[in-house]
């Protein structure tokens, strides 16, 4: 009888934690699907920016902008900060999930708890890419004139930072579940610093010093430049290169601190 029993009913082979990852991506991408407007929705902010801030850089600084075009220069910026913005809330949408109870019946599924750290951030390619790529579009009429192999990398770059701003939001959202006004707080503060000492919007050639100094300890700063310098078709160069590092290091740390935070959760 055992073996009939076991015949009939075969234990289920494990997937292991690509499966489980695979699982959990299609699981976070069916909202996005279903309500595709909500990607449109992130694009307000940007756009406002490249329509309005844009010719006032160009009328400001545009001489003084590197390659002394504005918008191969401001373009690539835009979309990192579409990613900073982006991913740095994440960790909002999970906080939903643990009032309503979804995130810890998760938890006790068969998943492992890595693949729903992964598949969360994996998630976050998916959609970032998609307005990347429309804001391109956009701004192609309008005499941005980006290479085509080097935009294919950045929009890669970016899905790889993407990665790993997406799971360090989702472990600032394990780590003051119970306090999550403390989300914001620390997002809003870490945010817009990173952003500013980056050189996204302003170029800091001629900011003070301590900007200077504080810029090169911002990993932002490599990336910023390295999509420049992807967009502008300086495939292989150094400059691209930093930029790879310092994307792959923020996935690596933010993966690492994203799982160890999700395997302390409790049940």
């Amino acid at each position: 009888m055992s073996r009939l029993d076991t015949a009939s009913h075969p234990t289920p082979a494990r997937r292991g934690i690509i499966g489980d990852s695979m699982i959990v991506l299609v699981r976070e991408l069916r909202p996005v699907v279903r309500e595709p407007f909500s990607l449109i929705f992130g694009l307000v902010q940007p756009l406002v920016f490249l329509g309005l801030f844009g010719p006032l850089l160009a009328g400001s600084v545009g001489g003084g902008v590197p390659g002394a075009d504005v918008w191969q220069w401001f373009v690539p910026g835009i979309l990192v900060m579409i990613t900073l913005f982006g991913c740095s809330t994440t960790g909002a949408n999970l906080q939903m999930e643990m009032q309503t109870g979804a995130h810890e019946r998760l938890l006790v599924t068969p998943l492992s708890r890595s693949s729903q750290l992964t598949g969360r951030s994996l998630k976050e390619m998916a959609p970032l890419v998609v307005q990347a790529l429309i804001v391109v579009l956009v701004m192609i009429p309008f005499g941005f004139a980006p290479n085509p192999a080097g935009a294919a990398l950045g929009l890669a770059l970016l899905a790889v930072l993407g990665v790993g701003l997406g799971s360090l939001s989702y472990a600032l959202a394990l780590a003051v579940r119970k306090q999550e006004w403390m989300f914001w707080a620390v997002q809003q503060t870490v945010l817009f610093p990173a952003m500013i000492l980056s050189g996204l919007l302003l170029p800091l050639d001629t900011g003070p010093r301590w900007m200077q100094v504080a810029a090169l300890a911002n990993p932002l700063t490599y990336v910023v430049d390295a999509e420049r310098s992807l967009f502008a078709g300086d495939i292989l160069s150094s400059t691209a290169a930093w930029g790879a590092v310092a994307a792959l290091l923020t996935a690596v740390l933010g993966l690492a601190v994203g799982i160890r935070a999700i395997h302390r959760s409790t049940d």
